[in-house]
């Protein structure tokens, strides 16, 4: 690809099964409300056989910021790896229809593609449990050399250090954005993946691999080992030529960089259905504002936006043209 593309999102191809459920019956099944762990297909099995009714829809950290770009006219790709399954099938029909570029092949044999079992409690929160399947089969070979080069912002999920193969793609793929003079963009996406990788991740960032950082308070909490957030921010300030975006749930985002440390308020939301995605969304705002070189209080701004949506209702994609819903609230020409 030739053409130069606003952000290309490199992550696991999910498919998102949600569920209504009740606290105790989290405690019952052995879960730390909130949390992401990974399971085998042996647990995936378990854990769905107590799920109530469920909500099947595609997902995917990156993949999710990536539909959200294009639900904001940006032009947006992902990379990510399915099996040839009927699971396979519904993710690149739904990621397509969203109008992201996908040409990542599928696997012909091995694992079946991933699924994340959620359960949703009634205060919104989310318990994920992760079988990666196919995901595991992501590696440099499915790292497009001209799409790589071809995007303005490189935009790669924590998760994808879990497979050592997906690391490996990733590094290529931040080796060559770099090369091309681009922005590379790094998503913590959980706190326990965080406790995993953590040397990792602040190797990526010191190295200058990493150029912006998007985490939420728990996760930069992580990071940097402290209970304490004005620790975490003044640890972020510290981290030379790094943007860092930290999201706070009801009390908005920050925004630092180096000595600036830009607050935002949250959107408003009149009911919060389900948070799966939140982080997602607001990356893709604030990287919809970003590409159009708009001020960080302003990008800020789309991604508290872009959250409230996703928020509000099942599903961690927007059901909302969310270019329009800008427009509508001003934040648009």
């Amino acid at each position: 690809m030739s053409k130069t593309i606003d952000v290309l999102g490199i992550g696991n191809a999910i498919v998102d099964v949600l569920s209504s459920a009740e606290d105790d019956s989290l405690v019952a099944a052995g879960l730390h409300k909130g949390a992401m762990q990974l399971v085998d297909e042996k647990r995936s099995g378990e854990l769905y056989a107590l799920m109530g009714p469920t909500t099947v829809v595609s997902g995917g950290s990156a993949a999710n910021t990536m539909a959200g770009l294009a639900s904001f006219g940006r032009a947006a790709a992902f990379v990510g790896k399915v099996k040839d399954d009927d699971a396979g099938r519904e993710f690149a029909h739904d990621i397509r229809k969203a109008g992201v570029g996908f040409d990542t092949p599928c696997a012909r044999d091995g694992a079946a593609t991933a699924r994340c079992l959620i359960f949703v409690t009634p205060d919104g929160q989310r318990t994920m449990n992760t079988f990666l399947g196919a995901c595991q089969a992501l590696g440099p070979d499915d790292i497009d050399d001209s799409l790589a080069a071809s995007a303005k912002v490189l935009y790669m999920e924590g998760y994808l250090w879990d497979p050592p193969d997906a690391k490996s793609a990733f590094l290529k793929a931040a080796k060559i954005s770099r090369a091309h003079g681009r922005k590379v963009a790094l998503s913590l996406s959980d706190a326990f993946c965080v406790d995993r990788y953590r040397d990792e991740f602040l190797g990526l960032i010191r190295d200058g691999v990493v150029d912006i950082l998007f985490a939420n308070e728990s996760e930069a909490h992580a990071l940097y080992q402290t209970a304490d957030f004005d620790t975490a921010l003044k640890e972020l300030q510290g981290e030379a030529n790094l943007l860092a975006v930290v999201t706070r749930s009801a009390q908005g985002a920050v925004v630092v960089q180096g000595a600036s440390i830009v607050a935002a308020p949250a959107f408003p939301v009149e009911t919060v259905v389900d948070t799966t995605g939140a982080g997602d969304l607001f990356a893709a705002g604030f990287l919809a504002g970003f590409t159009r070189d708009l001020p960080h209080d302003k990008s800020a701004a789309l991604g508290a936006l872009a959250a409230a949506e996703v928020i509000s209702h099942f599903g961690a994609r927007p059901q909302k043209d969310l270019l329009q819903l800008a427009r509508d609230n001003g934040l648009l020409a």
